[in-house]
């Protein structure tokens, strides 16, 4: 039968077990987060580049239609 320095120590030994693996969910928390954050700053930047490229690509496409007729061939 478990005396009471016995019970004792094992409840101990589990709380201080639960302590670690609580600081280890804690740093595995904060490193997700941090993660997660410069991702969505990655985002963020990457639709704006897309935004820019969109504009430029809108920019380049002539606003009349071109005739064939205008085109030289490139053996000419």
């Amino acid at each position: 039968m478990p005396t009471r320095d016995d019970t004792r120590h094992v409840t101990e030994a589990r709380i201080t077990e639960l302590e670690v693996k609580l600081s280890f969910a804690d740093d595995l928390l904060e490193t997700l987060n941090r993660t997660v954050y410069r991702q969505q700053q990655e985002i963020e930047q990457l639709r704006q580049e897309l935004r820019v490229l969109r504009q430029q690509l809108q920019a380049s496409i002539p606003t009349e239609p071109r005739s064939l007729r205008d085109e030289i061939p490139p053996h000419y």
